[in-house]
């Protein structure tokens, strides 16, 4: 069975604390995620002093480089990270900002990338990711088709695996921003495999996602909502995290069993059961000429003639007396 691919994003929701990073591994390797994934920031290579915060959520940093800067990990704790996610059975995926990031990412040995939507046109980072062979999934929040076309134009002839999520960058995404339809776009335009990266706090989008064939879907997860840091609004919790992944695997089965429609045989005794025989709503007499007006149908379907054969009763003639309720046979008419 096709199954959908799961990614909870943890982002930066462990707020720079590595215990908190380990803490999410467990609980969302616990909810029955594919994949884990961060965003793996080195300050000094990905930001600088001059950019700002869009908005300014943090009461402890004063630049977005600050904020950076404090979400770091060293390579060592990015590689028991990722062994945390290997020893739990969950793939760890990060996304990298910087150039050096990816070759940190490279070092520790991660099966793919993921591509943010602000990153799509970083030409320079995204070549050194298709060096390394890996797939690479490419989320499209900020970009429009022409963009696209121009990225993935870049990447294929390096020959990797790439595969696209229909992204709106809001937070938390409106069902109107949700942009399901884009997803069938997207596949005939590209003809590689398409999912659902989703902002919108709840689990709708992405079952709705999964219903339409989502190959890879993928949200931000966290501890409680109102927790410090810039997505925790538009996350999903764990618990309904644990709830999404059971309705997509319910989503899978149900759209990939074998469903045969040409044969109900095996439903042959609850037909039997469930189905009605003509019977007669009032007490008639012998010579009674059948009419519409006279006639109900009764369980079970093995009592006589079937109910769905009614009109071929209308104008016969009773050759016995009828009480009200009983059974009608071939025998019963001329």
């Amino acid at each position: 069975m096709k199954s959908t691919f799961i990614i909870a994003e943890i982002a930066q929701a462990h707020e720079g604390s590595l215990g908190i990073a380990h803490s999410y591994i467990d609980a969302l390797a616990k909810a029955g995620v594919d994949a884990v994934k961060f965003q793996t920031h080195i300050a000094e290579a990905e930001s600088s002093s001059e950019e700002q915060f869009r908005v300014k959520f943090s009461y402890e940093d004063n630049t977005r480089f600050d904020y950076w800067k404090r979400m770091e990990f060293t390579p060592e704790q990015w590689a028991g990270l990722k062994q945390h996610c290997d020893d739990k059975g969950v793939e760890f995926i990060s996304s990298p900002f910087s150039v050096a990031a990816v070759e940190l990412l490279k070092k520790i040995g991660v099966k793919r990338y993921k591509i943010g939507s602000g990153e799509l046109t970083n030409y320079l980072m995204l070549e050194a990711i298709a060096k390394t062979g890996q797939p690479i999934i490419l989320s499209s929040g900020m970009s429009d088709w022409n963009e696209l076309d121009d990225t993935i134009a870049f990447l294929q002839p390096f020959g990797n695996a790439l595969s696209i999520l229909q992204c709106t960058t809001a937070y938390p995404t409106q069902p109107e921003q949700w942009g399901l339809g884009v997803m069938a776009e997207m596949k005939e335009r590209y003809n590689i495999p398409v999912g659902f990266s989703d902002h919108s706090a709840d689990i709708y989008a992405c079952l709705a996602a999964a219903t339409l064939g989502a190959e890879i879907l993928e949200f931000h997860a966290v501890f409680d909502k109102e927790m410090f840091g810039p997505d925790a609004k538009a996350s999903l919790t764990i618990a309904q995290t644990e709830t999404l992944v059971k309705g997509v695997r319910q989503i899978n089965a149900a759209l990939h069993a074998p469903h045969q429609k040409h044969d109900s045989s095996h439903f042959s005794e609850l037909k039997t059961l469930f189905g009605k025989s003509l019977a007669v709503n009032k007490a008639l007499p012998a010579g009674h000429i059948i009419s519409i007006s006279d006639l109900e149908s009764k369980k079970p379907g093995s009592m006589g003639i079937p109910a769905r054969n009614f009109r071929s009763l209308i104008g016969k003639q009773l050759t016995k007396a009828k009480q009200q309720w009983d059974f009608l046979k071939e025998e019963d008419f001329v």
